[in-house]
C-alpha cells in the first residue's frame, strides 16, 4: 500500500540551529541546557527551571535580568532571601522566587560553563490582577440634571476591562488608560440623566482580567440624587369634638431630608397647649377657639414645600339640639301636607255637588211641557 502524501514543512533558521545542536550533541556527547518560561501572579511564587543534557559536573550559573549572579552551582551568590535553590541534580536545576513583583520580570539566564559556554533564557512574566475598582462622582446629582460617574482601576497588568451595569444592562462608557511603569491604570466614565425616582438606584462597575479566571471584581454604587422636599399632613380619623386631643403628623420627603419642620396657624398663633415634637403637632383638650388652618412647612437647599389642615371642632350640645329639632320639622311638614290634602278634597266635593244640582234644574221645564 502506498503511503499517503505528507504535508510539507519549511524549516526555519531556529529549527535548523536547534536540530544542528541536537545532532552535534548526539555525535559528541556535548552538554546542553534548556530553560522554561514562567508566568506568575504578583505576590506569588515563581519556579525557574533549567534542564541539563549530558551534564558532566561543569559549572552552572543562574543570573537575574540585570545579569547579577544568583547561584553559582548550588551556592547562593546574591543576598536576596526570596531566591531559594530547591533542586540541583544532573538533569534539573530549579530555584524559587517568593513574593514576586513586576520589577522581577525579565529573562533569567541558565548558563553552563564548558569549553563552549551554553545558556538559555527563562522569561518570567508577572500578571497583576486589578483590585476592586472605585467609583468617583465629579459633581452632586440634582433632580432634572446629569451626573458623571468614573470607575477607576488603578493598577493591573495586562490592562483590566471595565463595564458599567444598571438593571442588568451594560452602559457604554468612555475608556482611557495610563501607563504607570509596567502596570496600567484604566478608567471608564458615564453620564446619566437623573430624576428623584433614581435616588438610591444601584449602578455597578465590573473589572475583569485574565488572572481572575472568569471572576470579576465589582464595585456597587447607589445614586444620590438631591431634590426639593414634599410635605403632606396626615389628618386624624373621625370627627373632633370639644375635649378631644389633636395629633397631626407632617410626612416629609426630600434629599437631603429637611431637619427643621415649622408649624403655624394661619392668621393666628398656635394654641397655648400645642406641643411640637419633630414633625408632630399635638393639642390637648380641644375647644372651638382652636379652630383654624394649621400649616406645616419644610425646606432644604433645593426648595420649600407646605401643606395645610383645617381644624373644625364640633360642640356636642349644638349637635344634640340640631338632631332633636329634626323630628319636629318632619312632623310639621307631614301635618301641613295632610291639611292641604283635606282642603283639596273638600273643594273637589263641593264643586261636584254644585254641578250636579245645576243639571237637575235644567231638566225640570222639559218634564212640565210634556
Amino acid at each position: 500500500m502506498r503511503p499517503g502524501p505528507r504535508s510539507l514543512l519549511l524549516p526555519t533558521p531556529l529549527s535548523l540551529s536547534l536540530r544542528a545542536l541536537v545532532l552535534l550533541c548526539l555525535a559528541t556527547r556535548c552538554q546542553a541546557v534548556q530553560a522554561e518560561n514562567v508566568t506568575v501572579l504578583e505576590g506569588g511564587t515563581a519556579q525557574i527551571s533549567c534542564r541539563l543534557q549530558n551534564y558532566d559536573g561543569s559549572i552552572v550559573v543562574i543570573q537575574n535580568p540585570r545579569r547579577q549572579t544568583l547561584f553559582f552551582n548550588g551556592t547562593r551568590a546574591l543576598k536576596d532571601d526570596r531566591f531559594q535553590m530547591v533542586l540541583f541534580t544532573p538533569r534539573l536545576v530549579r530555584i524559587t522566587l517568593t513574593n514576586v513583583s513586576v520589577s522581577d520580570e525579565g529573562g533569567y539566564f541558565c548558563q553552563l560553563y564548558t569549553d563552549d559556554t551554553h545558556h538559555q533564557v527563562a522569561t518570567l512574566s508577572v500578571s497583576v490582577p486589578p483590585d476592586t475598582p472605585t467609583v468617583e462622582v465629579k459633581q452632586e446629582a440634582v433632580e432634572g440634571g446629569e451626573v458623571e460617574l468614573t470607575c477607576l482601576s488603578l493598577r493591573s497588568k495586562p490592562p483590566a476591562t471595565l463595564r458599567w451595569i444598571r438593571d442588568r444592562r451594560e452602559i457604554p462608557g468612555v475608556v482611557s488608560q495610563q501607563e504607570n511603569g509596567k502596570t496600567v491604570s484604566v478608567s471608564s466614565t458615564i453620564r446619566l440623566s437623573v430624576e428623584r425616582k433614581d435616588n438610591g438606584a444601584a449602578v455597578s462597575c465590573e473589572a475583569s482580567h485574565p488572572a481572575l479566571g472568569g471572576q470579576k471584581r465589582v464595585r456597587h454604587y447607589r445614586l444620590d440624587v438631591h431634590f426639593a422636599p414634599t410635605v403632606r399632613i396626615i389628618p386624624p380619623p373621625g370627627i373632633l369634638r370639644e375635649g378631644d386631643s389633636l395629633s397631626l403628623t407632617c410626612s416629609i420627603t426630600g434629599n437631603p431630608l429637611p431637619r427643621d419642620v415649622q408649624w403655624t396657624r394661619i392668621n393666628d398663633t398656635l394654641p397655648e397647649r400645642a406641643e411640637i415634637s419633630g414633625p408632630t403637632l399635638q393639642v390637648s383638650r380641644l375647644s372651638q377657639s382652636h379652630n383654624g388652618t394649621y400649616l406645616c412647612q419644610a425646606q432644604n437647599n433645593y426648595g420649600r414645600a407646605a401643606d395645610h389642615y383645617a381644624l373644625l371642632v364640633y360642640d356636642p350640645g349644638a349637635v344634640i339640639e340640631t338632631h332633636s329639632a329634626v323630628p319636629y320639622a318632619v312632623i310639621g311638614g307631614i301635618l301641613a301636607l295632610l291639611v292641604f290634602t283635606i282642603i283639596c278634597v273638600l273643594i273637589i266635593t263641593i264643586w261636584c255637588s254644585v254641578r250636579q244640582k245645576g243639571s237637575y234644574r235644567t231638566q225640570e221645564p222639559i218634564l212640565n211641557w210634556y
